[in-house]
């Protein structure tokens, strides 16, 4: 069964210096662009992380920092992802939770505004640990029959990971095969912004999910304790969860009558907790 698109994929994998979603950097980004009719589109780039890639990190993916000091920066590369992913959904494996929030620190960084509007995002990981408990390689054995060469390659692992998804659509008839069902299927949870500070509850309110204001609503924090959000800008958190509540911010302090009509329903919804 093929994938029903309305219009292009990405399916993306980075090799990075670590796993820290605010401070590490990528060293290699490889995407494999996968159109509605059929035809693909692929480009795999060495990242200079203007930093030293830690001996760990290299002994994973074997980028070491001799063989990145003459590739460009991601800075350098920037403009050319940006427009790549444009106008695209993602997908990846455990991207979720790392690549896309990386990919988005990285462009951010580079002063290319980034976020998940009008896009989906598969995670092809929580679609094979929902169904099997499996890894990358294990998964690429299970749904494919084949031995995945050059593991931690993110040109091999991005390839590896789009014939799972195709694999993993024609063995689940439950999962379906658009964009709109797989994306549902492989979310675990309604996140405001992608490294999980901020949650969506049921009544679809922007939440805390750490600190000590764990399970509150952003709004009832921000307007008990003001500093609470300038703490957060200056604190070594996600530049994409500082937009998130900067947005938050905006948006209270918007007059009810500039609102749209969704921004309206929404400070209703949270006024009287409806869903």
């Amino acid at each position: 069964m093929n994938l029903n698109l309305t219009k292009p994929i990405v399916f993306f994998d980075l090799e990075t210096t670590g796993v820290n979603i605010a401070t590490d950097r990528i060293v290699e980004i490889s995407i494999l662009k996968v159109f509605p009719n059929g035809n693909k589109e692929s480009k795999t780039w060495l990242v200079n992380p203007e930093v030293e890639i830690p001996q760990g990190a290299a002994d994973v993916h074997g980028i070491t920092n001799e063989k990145v000091v003459t590739e460009p920066t991601f800075k350098e590369l920037a403009g050319k992802v940006s427009e790549m992913i444009a106008g695209c959904d993602l997908a990846g494996f455990n991207s979720n939770r790392f690549d896309i929030p990386l990919l988005a620190e990285e462009l951010m960084r580079a002063g290319i505004d980034f976020d998940m509007q009008d896009r989906k995002a598969i995670d092809v990981q929580v679609i094979f640990h929902k169904k099997e408990q499996r890894t990358l390689g294990a998964g690429y054995q299970f749904y494919c029959g084949k031995e995945l060469e050059g593991a931690h390659g993110a040109e091999a692992d991005t390839n590896a990971t789009y014939e799972i998804l195709l694999a993993q659509v024609d063995k689940y008839d439950d999962i379906g095969n658009s964009v709109d069902t797989l994306s549902e299927f492989s979310t675990h949870g309604k996140r405001a912004d992608f490294a999980g500070f901020i949650l969506m509850n049921e009544e679809n309110q922007e939440v805390f999910s750490f600190g000590k204001y764990k399970g509150r609503t952003v709004e009832e924090v921000l307007t008990e304790n003001p500093g609470y959000h300038n703490w957060i800008q200056n604190a070594d958190f996600p530049l994409y969860t500082k937009k998130v509540l900067k947005q938050i911010k905006e948006r209270m302090s918007t007059p009810k009558e500039t609102m749209t009509d969704d921004e309206k329903l929404k400070a209703l919804q949270q006024k009287f907790n409806l869903r």
